[in-house]
């Protein structure tokens, strides 16, 4: 047996590994390795080798689990950095402070009013002051005590932080989509498997029940052989803390009518009335970041960088990693994908306030036959995921379940006998990762998982930009015969920052 190398089995609560020092461990994973999916064991990563390996002369031959890092506390508990406190981040950070298997150590913002609040939601936590605050990521990720990482940035700056992390060998849970643009998502995935790090992606639906439930009758065949598949997306731009309407009541006091920010283009007085100097807790030079630097409008700022495709990729692209995701998981399409894609939507002026499309309709074509219909805005394409096959349907939502069969629409999970093939099960997707760190197994949602979700939403918008139909080799992941549209799979980065 290859040394530093931990067998797994179904039938053994723990594992053995066989160490250069001529002594052996006993390694006690955690129950999330025992789940249904039937997950590939992997070798121990240089940092924990050596951490093993170097501690053989002072510890007994039985040691607990312990985690990747040489930081990691007396008590095995895993120390988290979170970075990002806007909005998605302080919901996951609360969700880790929760588990007695973490300790929050440190925060970063930009925003000098959400780091302070994060610091304080952390040390209230925990009844100390112990967490440091950082305007900086790349000092919080200096930190060799720190294990791992959780990134709610927006989705311009998804690549540049998530890679140094994984160099910097932390453990990371991100929010989706994996990032800005395919060729930014592929770094991703190279820095994450070149490092071997453990990987969440923030699609907690696979961590719900009913959305497990609902793939699993698809993988299990129970509708017979899909031919058809409905993502049904929310449509519209949202008004995030009301900043629409506080711009357009701005805009009304001085005479000026217009009924959204779509409607509002640069190069007009309209625009100007808009545009004003940063807060100054906002350092707005590094939130701009890689992105083009455009002048700073409220409206367009913290949430709603989500409506401005130099930051964001509207409602499309917000949540591709949720229901695609799901469509996927039932397809046993993780990582597949569409050969075809065609369709559009209603693009705002390119330089308009917000000119993300507020509605948009795709088909595209999957392996298996398969037609999968992605929209956002049409009343026909019901919110979530319906799988329709030549036996039944089966519908999901965060807000339902339907299916053909009543049947099926009891009990939390599917029945034990109508189980044969079997899905991942966690039923808590912060403490899935936190659990995965210790076994260095994979999560419900790995790294590959959340890249092969999210390009049906990347080349939806490139078919939707450049009005053409888009042919997509899977395997090598390029799009073939259309040099225009081959650009649209990456973009140009404002200096100093630059893709890895």
């Amino acid at each position: 047996m290859k040394a530093g190398v931990l067998p797994v089995s179904r039938d053994n609560s723990y594992a053995v590994a066989t160490l250069p020092l001529e002594m052996v461990f006993i390694w006690t994973m955690s129950k999330s390795l025992f789940t249904d999916d039937n997950l590939r064991p992997r070798s121990l990563n240089r940092r924990n080798f050596l951490k093993v390996a170097g501690s053989a002369a002072i510890l007994p031959s039985v040691l607990p689990a312990f985690s990747q890092s040489s930081g990691t506390s007396a008590n095995n508990r895993i120390n988290l950095g979170v970075i990002g406190m806007g909005w998605q981040g302080p919901g996951n950070t609360q969700s880790f402070l929760a588990s007695d298997d973490c300790h929050v150590v440190a925060a970063c913002d930009i925003d000098a009013n959400h780091l302070e609040t994060a610091v304080k939601l952390v040390n209230d936590s925990y009844g100390t002051t112990d967490c440091k605050g950082y305007h900086d990521y790349r000092e919080l990720l200096a930190r060799e005590d720190i294990d791992a990482v959780m990134i709610a940035v927006p989705d311009h700056w998804h690549e540049i932080v998530a890679t140094e992390a994984a160099r910097r060998k932390k453990d990371i849970y991100a929010e989706k989509p994996l990032a800005h643009t395919i060729a930014e998502q592929q770094s991703i995935v190279r820095a994450v498997e070149q490092n071997q790090i453990i990987w969440q992606m923030g699609s907690w639906q696979r961590s719900v029940p009913t959305f497990h439930k609902a793939a699993e009758i698809v993988r299990n065949g129970l509708i017979g052989t899909v031919t058809h598949v409905e993502v049904g997306l929310p449509g519209g731009n949202s008004d995030f803390d009301g900043v629409q309407k506080e711009a357009l009541a701005k805009l009304a006091v001085q005479g000026v009518n217009v009924a959204d920010l779509e409607q509002v283009v640069s190069g007009t007085k309209t625009w100007d009335m808009l545009v004003s100097a940063p807060p100054p807790e906002l350092d707005y030079e590094t939130w701009i970041g890689p992105s083009k630097m455009e002048p700073y409008i409220r409206a367009r700022s913290h949430k709603s960088w989500r409506w401005n495709y130099n930051t964001g990729g509207g409602q499309l692209m917000d949540w591709i990693g949720h229901h695609c995701d799901i469509a996927h998981w039932g397809l046993d399409f993780d990582y597949s994908g569409p050969s075809e894609v065609e369709g559009g939507g209603e693009l705002p002026p390119a330089n308009a306030v917000w000119n993300s499309a507020p509605k948009y309709r795709f088909e595209l074509k999957y392996p298996q036959g398969v037609t999968m219909i992605i929209a956002g805005g049409y009343s026909d394409i019901k919110s979530g995921v319906k799988w329709i096959g030549t036996e039944g349907w089966v519908w999901v939502d965060r807000s339902g379940f339907d299916a053909s069969n009543p049947s099926w629409k009891q009990g939390k999970y599917l029945p034990r006998e109508l189980r044969k093939v079997k899905l991942y099960t966690s039923s808590n997707h912060q403490q899935n990762f936190l659990d995965c760190i210790k076994t260095r197994q994979s999560t419900v949602t790995p790294v590959q998982v959340g890249h092969h979700s999210a390009i049906p939403g990347h080349l939806c918008t490139i078919a939707m930009h450049t009005g053409r139909k888009i042919h997509w080799d899977v395997k090598e992941e390029k799009i073939i015969g259309d040099p225009e549209a081959s650009k649209l799979m990456t973009r140009e980065y404002r200096g100093p920052w630059r893709m890895s």
